[in-house]
């Protein structure tokens, strides 16, 4: 039987990833068996550069912690060796790189994970995985709000370089057509409706 010491040391181990994970946006679990060194190295890296947390955790401390947090049904994804990534800021952003990591090594693989506090199937993870990034999706809105007025401003910016290669050129469609009716020859009119003095005839 472990002794009061090794009791106390799994009990803060559980409490501390419990309160690691009790604010993570989603939690992706995944069979890491096969990585060589310089895959998991070059792993870790780019998941620290993302903001992403990944470790590597004993089931029976990571059973106990998802208990600790109301999670439940993760029995058969918490066996063999089991990895843990997860985001508190992106909840598309685990699925997604550990999905690309497991496409690129072709070693790795997702068993599962959790959304919110609700535990979903490998094809939900896999599903969300495919999501664009959140600033891929920013960016996108961000464009489709400014393009008008970009349009905008380009056309105006045209119009006002050719305004200044040739002021005249620019207004001659707008004037055009009041030169053309200033210009026309007044046509031959009968003299009561050209306005001419009519002549009474004696009786």
């Amino acid at each position: 039987m472990p002794s009061e010491k090794i009791l106390e040391m799994k009990k803060k181990r559980v409490d501390a990833l419990a309160k690691e994970l009790e604010n993570a946006q989603s939690i992706v679990f995944a069979d890491y068996k096969g990585l060589t060194v310089e895959q998991d190295t070059e792993m870790r890296a780019e998941f620290r550069n993302k903001n992403l947390t990944y470790k590597v955790v004993k089931n029976s401390i990571s059973s106990r912690a998802f208990d600790k947090l109301g999670i439940e049904g993760l029995d058969e994804t918490l066996t063999g060796p089991t990895a843990i990534a997860y985001s508190n800021d992106d909840v598309v952003l685990a699925p997604r790189l550990v999905r690309e990591f497991s496409e690129k090594f072709r070693k790795m693989s997702i068993k599962g994970g959790i959304v919110g506090k609700e535990v979903h199937p490998l094809d939900y993870i896999m599903a969300l995985s495919r999501v664009e990034s959140r600033e891929n999706l920013y960016g996108k809105l961000l464009f489709m709000m400014l393009y008008p007025l970009t349009a905008f401003a380009q056309v105006t910016a045209q119009i006002a370089e050719k305004k200044q290669e040739d002021p005249q050129e620019v207004t001659e469609e707008v004037t055009g057509e009041t030169e053309e009716i200033q210009q026309a020859p007044v046509s031959e009119a009968d003299p009561e409706e050209a306005g001419e003095p009519v002549q009474e005839k004696e009786e």
